[in-house]
């Protein structure tokens, strides 16, 4: 275990913490530090103010912190004054798997992560630790509801996958499986997002298959390496990034719970993502076949300008480049099939086999470099006055979720559909806006609607007349622009069409139900039948 951060320990209802010290003890290590001024304050605030302080102070490595920042800003300043476009290499096709270009394949890469499923090899770990604040509300991002007609939450849409995808298993190998899944959320989301599980019942899982575990946290810093007061008593704090979960993946004895339960694989993946398919067989059984150890879910990148990072080699070794980390001039790069060169778009998925995470959390992480993000701190100043800033004056450090794809020693990468697989939820609804409520709820209903032309249903408008099915632009595929382009009704929006994932995971099983029949938007169709909402109510 290391040194630092203290969290809160899994599985216990109360949250250990470092004894608080005396005064005059924590002024000589803040002194040591060259950190005193954190108690500039300290007569002018109330016991219980007081308290926290010290204890949150007590629990501080300051030199390990200390040494956090020059070697971030060491690294930050190396990366501004030099890009890496001369020693980048593009994925080769050899460690690449596609759904568009390896379609025979496929079912039986399908198969075999089923197969893993039903023998409860897999696990699933989602990365929760943002708060809504850019969608404008203050707690989990799990918890928002897109409006979609079900008014599912992203937590209950993912929970309802992993118990289809456990059933699909079960019926396929007569076996009796679970998927557990490991939820990482930081100090600010802890707690409400264990209370909205329970309130709904774990969304029909069991409760013992579903755990949860907190990040570390890391001080605000300014430019000098001070650590920044947001308050006159109180640190200003911000989750280490999600790259954080290895860290707390030892300190917190997750890995040995995946141990305990003789976990194999593990498919780790990012909250906001609404299209996310957990744990995905296919992807799971394609990492197996390959023997890899790491793998990246990628969606081609289409547009050299977009502000996504990209899986590639650099100097050999496979990590992510961030869009600001290239020149133009090798953003535009095409291969000779005219394809973006440097076009796998990194998601936030990957595949860990067990062995693989364990040393990542016992060798690997310690060497990890933290990450800098400059960004405006609320600060109080000499005279304790609350300061909102205008402008960046500060630091936020953290670790990135990808930096461990460099020690992997079989790396594979799977290309999947953005209009299938990736519609993150990160802004609030705004004119013209992209990643949003809207995005979201359009990306899922067309999907759903595409999944029941496939099956042979049909859709009409008010009048009797069948809507037309637009097909994707350009040929079959190829990445439409805008997914909410492909499948519209003649208002210019999506049909509304929602499938409850207990009723399909990624487009089976729909033929029984939608084959031959024609249907008026609003369509649901979950596990108690099929509904037509229309205006005035079902």
């Amino acid at each position: 275990m290391h040194s630092g951060i203290p969290c809160v320990v899994v599985d216990t209802e109360e949250t250990t913490f470092f004894p608080a010290m005396d005064v005059k003890k924590v002024n000589e290590r803040l002194t040591a530090a060259g950190q005193s001024h954190l108690l500039q304050f300290i007569e002018d605030v109330g016991e219980q103010e007081r308290a926290e302080l010290l204890r949150d102070l007590g629990g501080m490595d300051l030199q390990e912190i200390n040494g956090f920042f020059h070697n971030a800003m060491k690294v930050s300043d190396h990366i501004k004054q030099e890009k890496v476009d001369e020693r980048m290499e593009a994925v080769p096709r050899e460690v690449l798997g596609s759904v568009t270009r390896d379609r025979d394949r496929l079912k039986d890469w399908e198969k075999e992560g089923l197969h893993r499923i039903s023998q409860s090899k897999v696990a699933v770990l989602l990365l929760a630790g943002g708060q809504g604040t850019r969608l404008g509300v203050s707690y989990p991002k799990g918890m928002y509801d897109v409006g979609l007609p079900s008014h599912k939450t992203l937590f209950q849409i993912q929970a309802e996958r992993i118990l289809k995808l456990q059933r699909l298993a079960d019926e396929r190998f007569k076996t009796k499986c679970s998927v557990p899944w490991y939820i990482m959320t930081s100090g600010r989301t802890m707690d409400s997002t264990k209370e909205f599980f329970a309130r709904h019942n774990y969304f029909g899982l069991k409760k013992e298959n579903v755990i949860f575990f907190q990040q570390g946290m890391l001080p605000a810093m300014d430019y000098e390496g001070k650590i920044i007061l947001e308050g006159k008593g109180k640190i200003s704090m911000a989750p280490d990034g999600n790259g954080g979960l290895y860290r707390a993946l030892g300190s917190q004895h997750i890995v040995d719970d995946m141990e305990r339960r003789e976990i194999g694989y593990i498919h780790v993946y990012c909250v906001d993502n609404i299209l996310v398919k957990v744990a995905d067989p296919t992807f799971i059984g394609f990492c197996v076949q390959k023997g890899a150890d790491c793998g990246a879910k990628v969606v081609e990148k289409t547009n050299p300008t977009e502000p996504v990072g990209v899986v590639c080699r650099v100097d050999g070794r496979y990590q992510v480049v961030e869009y600001s980390e290239i020149t133009l001039a090798t953003a535009e790069k095409r291969s000779p099939d005219g394809r973006l060169m440097f076009n796998a778009g990194n998601i936030a998925n990957h595949f860990f086999t067990l062995p693989f995470l364990r040393d990542v959390v016992n060798i690997y992480e310690p060497q990890l470099q933290h990450h800098v993000a400059q960004k405006k701190i609320p600060y109080v100043d000499m005279q304790g006055r609350l300061i909102k800033p205008d402008k960046p004056n500060g630091i936020k450090m953290e670790k990135f979720v990808f930096d461990i794809f460099q020690f992997a020693k079989t790396f594979v990468v799977y290309e999947v559909l953005r209009e299938d697989e990736f519609s993150p939820l990160k802004n609030a609804d705004s004119q013209n806006g992209k990643d949003n409520p809207t995005t979201a709820r359009h990306a899922l209903m067309s999907l759903h609607h595409r999944w029941v032309l496939t099956a042979g249903g049909h859709f009409i408008d008010e009048n009797g007349t069948r809507v037309p099915a637009i097909p994707r632009n350009g040929p079959a595929g190829s990445v439409a622009p805008d997914v909410n382009q492909n499948l519209k009704d003649l208002t210019d929006l999506p049909i509304k069409c929602e499938i409850s994932p207990l009723v399909s995971y990624g487009g089976e099983g729909l033929e029984s139900i939608v084959k031959g029949r024609e249907f008026h938007p609003t369509l649901i169709i979950d596990e108690t039948g099929v509904h037509e909402l229309v205006k005035n109510g079902i």
